[in-house]
């Protein structure tokens, strides 16, 4: 499997798009310096998250960015997918490897040390480990501290993201640590997509200066 960079890494949601294309949105992401792409979707039929990963496919294709889908293995498949992101209700990231192969990526999420330990030893390529702060993408998030994060960053092997309402406004208390990346969701889709990708890669590329 290929170096992925997972510094920063686009949740979809489209509450946030007031109306706007979630293609367009996303290019516009890419575009301004976005580099891992996950489709998540709750509320529409098998069909239409089939076509929009369909869609969603070509242009991340295009910019050579890969494109991870939320939960949905069958999905993953259907559209060939780089891979699929598991929550610990989902299959365990062991079984899902067997059907989609040792190609493609699996990321799983941990709200404690002994998820993110498991989804490592069943193979797992990275772990999502969050909410390290309060978020109005998901109700019922865990909450994690930055300890926890601080604790699976240094014994865990395989890349850490941190995730869970980030922003840039608070972006710095988790680049504090050795993470390999953030996933966002309305501090990229809300308002200027290009704007706040540009302020958050920014913060990024100067931790990765600080360190490297």
């Amino acid at each position: 499997m290929r170096n992925v960079d997972y510094s920063l890494y686009l949740i979809t949601d489209r509450t946030y798009l007031k109306g706007r294309s979630l293609f367009d949105a996303v290019e516009e992401a890419i575009r301004a310096g976005v580099t891992v792409v996950q489709l998540r979707e709750k509320n529409i039929s098998d069909r239409e998250f089939y076509e929009a990963g369909l869609k969603l496919r070509e242009i991340t294709k295009s910019y050579d960015v890969p494109l991870i889908i939320n939960d949905r293995v069958d999905i993953a498949i259907a559209v060939d997918a780089d891979g699929v992101h598991l929550g610990q209700e989902e299959l365990p990231a062991k079984v899902v490897r067997e059907i989609i192969g040792y190609k493609k990526i699996i990321g799983v999420s941990a709200a404690n040390f002994e998820e993110a330990k498991k989804a490592c030893e069943d193979g797992a390529d990275y772990v999502g480990v969050g909410a390290v702060f309060k978020t109005p993408s998901k109700k019922d998030a865990k909450y994690v501290s930055l300890e926890t994060l601080r604790e699976i960053t240094e014994k865990i092997p395989i890349p850490v993201l941190a995730i869970g309402g980030i922003d840039k406004e608070n972006i710095d208390e988790v680049l504090k640590y050795d993470i390999k990346g953030v996933c966002c969701i309305s501090a990229i889709l809300k308002g200027d997509i290009g704007e706040n990708v540009r302020l958050l890669k920014d913060k990024i590329t100067k931790k990765l200066k600080q360190i490297y």
